[in-house]
Formats: C-alpha cells, sequence, structure tokens
C-alpha cells in the first residue's frame, strides 16, 4: 500500500500545482490567444466498425459515483478478518493508529445511480458498518448518502442520495447477456478518478465461494476480462446500449500482479441486483427461499454408477428433517433434472433459482428416482443465514478396533459405535461403516475419501458391515462405484474408480 499512498499524494500534487497556474501567475499582455475551435468528434463507426465508445461512455459515466465510507471503531477491532478479500479494501485510507481513542478506518469504492431521484446501488463490502458515506459524482458533486438497505449474501448495498433529476442508468437483462458480448467496466480504480475500461463477457453462472457474505453467499457472476482493480468495486458494467449489466464486485489476482488487474473480474448480474434493490427499498432485508437439501454435480462417472443415460441434474446427497423437501417427498439420491419446467443441470443455479423465490412460493420439481420421472410440489421454506450452517463437529477423541479391510478401496473399516461417533463426529447418523485407516495409493483415497469418513451407501445400498460393503463392489464390477459418505456431519455422493 506505500506505492498506491505515493500515488496518490503525486496526482494530489500534481492538482494543486495545475490550479495554482491558472489563478493569475500570467500578466494580461502575457496571456494566450482564445484557443481555436475544438475539432469535430471522430465517426464512431467507420465501414460498420465501431472506432469508439464515447457514445456510450458519454451516456452512462455520469451514473457512476464515487463512495467514500468511514467506520469509526474501537482500537484493534476489524471490519474484515486479517488477510480476507476485502482486508485490503479498509487499509487504502487508514485513520490515526494507537489506543487513544476511537479509530477511524476509510474506504473509497464506487457506487451506480438507478433512478433520477437518488436510488444508488453498491457493494455491501463497501459501505458495510459505515458510519458516514459520502457519494461524489464524475462532476465532483457531493452529497450525503443514506444507507437504506444491506444484504451480505449478495454483496449488495442500496443507498439514498436527496436530490431531483439525477443521470442514471436503467437496469438491462442480464439472462439475455451472451458470452463473447462486448461491456465496459465504469468505477473508481485505486481511488485515482473515474476510469472506463472495455472487454468481453468471458463466462456466465461463475462462483468463487469467496464473497462477502462467507459460506451463505449467493453467487452467479459475469465474469469479465474488462480491467477492473480495487476501488472499482460497486462500479457498473454496462452493455453497448448503455444499460446496466453487473454491479462489478471481486477480481481474481496472482500473487506477483500485487493484487492488481489480470483479466478475471466478476460483476453481480443486474437481474439478481434488481430483485435485491427491490425487496430492500421495500422491506430493508431480503427474504430467500429455502428447499432444505443438500445437492452435488452429476459427473461422468456418477452416471456411470446409477447407470443413468448422461450426467444431467443435479444429485441430492441429503434431505434435512422437517424441510420443505422432505414434506415434499424428496428423497436422498433423487437427481433434480427441473424446476417450473426450467431444466437445471448446475447446482449453483438450483440454489440461487430457489434463493430467487420468495419463502411460501409453491414449486413444481422433476426428480429422477430409480430411473422413473417424478413430478413433486414443493412449499418454500425461509433461508436464515443464522441456522443456515452446520453445527461445529465434535472434537476426535479415544480410539477403536478395526473390523476388517476393503481391498478394493483400500480402506480399513468399523461399524460406527458411540466412541467413533464422538471421535470422528460423525453427527447424527447412527448406522454405516466408519473408515478408521485408508491406503493413501488405494482407490478410496484418490476419489477424495479420507479417515474418520463413514460409509452409509454404496451403489444406493445401505450397508452396515464391511461384507455387504464388499458384496455391492463385487456387484459393481467394472463400473464406477458411488459410495454416501458422512464427513463430520455432512452428507455427500463421491464416486470411486476401482483399482
Amino acid at each position: 500500500m506505500k506505492r498506491s499512498y505515493a500515488f496518490l499524494a503525486l496526482v494530489g500534487g500534481v492538482s494543486i500545482f495545475a490550479v495554482s497556474c491558472n489563478t493569475g501567475l500570467l500578466s494580461p499582455a502575457e496571456n494566450p490567444a482564445p484557443a481555436a475551435p475544438a475539432a469535430p468528434p471522430a465517426p464512431v463507426v467507420v465501414d460498420g466498425i465501431r472506432t469508439s465508445y464515447a457514445d456510450i461512455v458519454e451516456k452512462t459515466s455520469p451514473a457512476v459515483l464515487r463512495i467514500e465510507s468511514e467506520v469509526r471503531s474501537q482500537p484493534q477491532t476489524r471490519r474484515t478478518e486479517e488477510g480476507s478479500p476485502f482486508d485490503e479494501f479498509f487499509r487504502q485510507f487508514p485513520g490515526p493508529r494507537g489506543n487513544q481513542g476511537p479509530r477511524v478506518e476509510r474506504g473509497v469504492g464506487s457506487g451506480v445511480i438507478v433512478s433520477a431521484d437518488g436510488t444508488v446501488l453498491t457493494n455491501a463490502h463497501v459501505v458495510d458498518e459505515a458510519t458516514r458515506i459520502t457519494a461524489i459524482t464524475a462532476d465532483n458533486q457531493r452529497f450525503e448518502a443514506k444507507l437504506v438497505g444491506i444484504d451480505k449474501p449478495s454483496d449488495l448495498a442500496v443507498l439514498k442520495i436527496e436530490a431531483q433529476n439525477l443521470p442514471f442508468l436503467s437496469l438491462g437483462n442480464s439472462d439475455a447477456v451472451r458470452v463473447g458480448d462486448i461491456v465496459l467496466a465504469i468505477g473508481n480504480p485505486l481511488g485515482i478518478g473515474q476510469s472506463v475500461t472495455a472487454g468481453i463477457i468471458s463466462a456466465k453462472g461463475r462462483r468463487t465461494g469467496l464473497a462477502y457474505g462467507g459460506a451463505d453467499s449467493f453467487e452467479d457472476f459475469l465474469q469479465t476480462d474488462a480491467p477492473i482493480n480495487r476501488g472499482n468495486s460497486g462500479g457498473a458494467l454496462v452493455n453497448l446500449e448503455g444499460q446496466l449489466i453487473g454491479i462489478n464486485s471481486q477480481i481474481l489476482s496472482s500473487p506477483g500482479s500485487g493484487g492488481g488487474n489480470i483479466g478475471i473480474a466478476f460483476s453481480i448480474p443486474s437481474n439478481m441486483a434488481k430483485n435485491i434493490m427491490n425487496q430492500l427499498i421495500a422491506n430493508g432485508r431480503v427474504r430467500r427461499g429455502l428447499l432444505g437439501v443438500n445437492i452435488q454435480a452429476v459427473t461422468g462417472d456418477t452416471a456411470r454408477a446409477l447407470e443413468l443415460p448422461d450426467a444431467a441434474g443435479v444429485l441430492v446427497s441429503n434431505v434435512r428433517p422437517g424441510s420443505a423437501a422432505e414434506k415434499a417427498g424428496v428423497q436422498r439420491g433423487d437427481i433434480i433434472t427441473a424446476v417450473n419446467g426450467e431444466k437445471i443441470d448446475d447446482g449453483n443455479v438450483l440454489r440461487n433459482k430457489i434463493a430467487g423465490t420468495l419463502p411460501g412460493t409453491e414449486v413444481k420439481l422433476s426428480v429422477l428416482r430409480n430411473g422413473d420421472t417424478v413430478e413433486l410440489t414443493v412449499v418454500l421454506d425461509e433461508f436464515d443465514p443464522e441456522t443456515a450452517s452446520a453445527n461445529q463437529p465434535a472434537q476426535p477423541s479415544g480410539e477403536a478396533q478395526p473390523e476388517r479391510g476393503s481391498g478394493k478401496l483400500g480402506v480399513t473399516l468399523q461399524p460406527v459405535t458411540p466412541a467413533l461417533a464422538r471421535q470422528y463426529g460423525t453427527g447424527s447418523e447412527t448406522e454405516g461403516l466408519v473408515i478408521i485407516e485408508i491406503d493413501p495409493a488405494g482407490a478410496a483415497a484418490e476419489a477424495g475419501i479420507a479417515k474418520g469418513d463413514m460409509i452409509l451407501e454404496v451403489n444406493r445400498r445401505t450397508v452396515k458391515t464391511a461384507e455387504e460393503v464388499e458384496a455391492a463392489l463385487q456387484q459393481a464390477g467394472d463400473r464406477p462405484v458411488l459410495l454416501l459418505i458422512s464427513r463430520r456431519g455432512t452428507v455427500t455422493y463421491l464416486t470411486v474408480r476401482l483399482n
């Protein structure tokens, strides 16, 4: 950050010098002659090829703001964890150090005006816990901004500035965006002032797992190679029609880049932002639907193990007791293939679609079960971030004696006992086989299975003894084997290719 401070100080110094050069240092006789009329702008399109984005920038950039936030905190407290992706954001303009009083932390980001009366979209991590928020327009008008609402799981926040007839951006349809579409990123990188960069949509539906809301975040990013750096957080991603299609949120950076742009950036799609914004304005909080299942991808090996025609849909690895899914009849091992008639092949898409539906809504699920399609109607529960995460497992303690090994898997198994359950934190599962030894060169280890995992099923058959495991493995023949594993209370399927 020392380089950042030096650069900002240099910019500030140049600005002061430039201003002083226009305050009367030249005598009237030395004043230069009037400047010649400005040349007309270059054509935007030549021979059918776009040569400039200036018309789009002129239309969109006045609606993009610099957002300055201040947080007064007690000494030794932090808004983010040390080393987190957002930690550096709050170091750009640090306040006084020491333990002699409240510490002032200052951050700089970006925001986008989305209504003429001053509604602003930005990132949650730009304004979270701020005691003062200032919005600055491209022509240096300053407004005190009020926080309307904040939603950490999506990393979005809504602000309000008291003004009328402001320039604003209309929200486009991010679902209609295609990979390869040209986009512009507008924001305030590194605090140097508004900047515009260009690129394309590199991918859709990305999930990084690094969002501000942590494990309970909802991510459906547009990926772009438009250069984005620190300070662009909360800025605009616009299409060539001048519509807002994304709120810039994250970048992926290599260690050698010093935390800067390497051409991989992530933007929250406008359709998600619109839903979040409308709920925050209306209710001050966001309500999300909850199905109550653990899910995972159907891989090629999983499809072979289950003898499916193709690797499609989302596999249900666990159904939570009392959940909306259990009440509707969803079962462990079901493969969800569609929601309300729309095909589903990705777990993150399913999660976001359910979360984007209000609690209490009826949802139609198409489920593949034992080769047959089953239609189910689910009335969604409400997602609660306070209870969504799994309970912390018990700490290991004690020892157990092995029953026997499975040569094909390369593991030593022991039926679960109360002592083993405490030692390995097996959660609520009371029947199954705990792996107490594993061959690091065996098939199970290669598939990611670890000591302490509990085998509950082999190819959809419940197993309680090592003999039942061996029998199921023999029946599988040369096909991959689908194991249902419980790991410290979390149940998931893993596919094993037998050696």
